[in-house]
């Protein structure tokens, strides 16, 4: 049932399911968009024959993030505007496919948003299995333990609780996020050298999509560093949305007013797959020096964000 539209408290685990603080039209959207992802994987999983797909659950689906806080943004002018960010628990870990399962509801969801415009925002979402979750809330995962304590449950199947978060030391999350920036920050900064080799030899397309792979590192970059989670996903949409709800100061890195500003960030989030294997994919030296430029702001908003959580300066900022 959607527990979130009959106005109850709490669930029985602690998990707020009330969404009187959202307009009843944010409230509709959100029951379309649970229905829609319940008929997406219903119609999958009934075509399966092995026992472990048939008999695949949907067991939670919690709404977590900007509006599930009551802080979200819809700035008509500026062009930013905050996503519906989703978290749907399954029963069984092969479920969490993305490919599989569910990008027929990711597809169908977009065409929601850009097309027929039944939805006023963009949704995000990740799958997991229950016991992840739960593992992941055992050991104390920022990411997870802030959705349980602040996320908003859409639906949930009786009897499949999440398990009481443990706080996780904060010097063993300085640890760990100091050994995620060890590995992605120089990550990021050897393909941005690569694209400017590339734009440097006017190879467009080649320069494109090492931006791409510069822009997606800086925020799993990020995102791990604060948050000890990235998603495993390459849609740089997605990752630049959630990057921007817990390091606002990001958001000034992409103007969103202009066509050309618009465009631009589109082409570049094409680039993972159009840049390398459509042959109607067309970026100018243009839009790959105004790329290229925000990017450079981008490396370094997320280095001064990363260094001040690492309280290496500026300062310290805790879970």
């Amino acid at each position: 049932m959607l527990l979130a539209f009959y106005g109850r408290a709490a669930t029985w685990d602690g998990m707020k399911t009330s969404l009187d603080h959202l307009p009843e039209g944010k409230q509709r959207e959100l029951a379309s968009v649970v229905r829609i992802l319940f008929e997406e994987f219903q119609a999958v999983t009934a075509r399966a024959s092995q026992q472990w797909k048939k008999g695949g659950r949907i067991l939670k689906v919690v709404l977590y993030g900007s509006y599930a806080r009551g802080d979200w943004v819809d700035d008509r002018v500026g062009g930013y505007r905050s996503d519906y960010d989703i978290l749907i628990v399954v029963s069984d870990e092969r479920l969490t496919d993305v490919i599989d399962f569910w990008s027929i509801a990711d597809d169908r969801l977009m065409r929601e948003t850009s097309i027929t415009g039944s939805l006023s925002a963009p949704v995000n979402f990740i799958v997991h299995s229950l016991s992840d979750v739960n593992s992941q809330l055992e050991r104390g995962r920022p990411f997870f333990v802030d959705i349980v304590e602040h996320g908003a449950v859409l639906y949930e199947a009786q009897g499949f609780a999440f398990t009481t978060p443990r706080k996780l030391p904060e010097e063993q999350a300085r640890v760990e996020a100091a050994a995620y920036f060890s590995e992605w920050y120089p990550s990021a900064e050897r393909r941005f050298d690569l694209a400017r080799t590339a734009a440097g030899k006017e190879y467009w397309k080649k320069a494109a999509f090492d931006l791409h792979q510069t822009a997606e590192r800086l925020y799993h970059c990020i995102l791990l560093v604060l948050t000890l989670y990235s998603p495993k996903s390459h849609k740089l949409n997605f990752l630049r949305s959630q990057a921007e709800q817990i390091a606002p100061e990001l958001i000034e890195t992409w103007p969103r007013e202009g066509k050309f500003e618009r465009r631009a960030f589109e082409l570049l989030r094409q680039a993972y797959v159009n840049a390398r294997y459509s042959p109607h994919y067309r970026i100018s030296q243009n839009e790959i020096a105004w790329l290229t430029e925000r990017i450079t702001e981008l490396q370094r908003r997320v280095e001064r964000v990363c260094h001040e959580r690492l309280g290496q300066n500026g300062p310290d900022s805790s879970f």
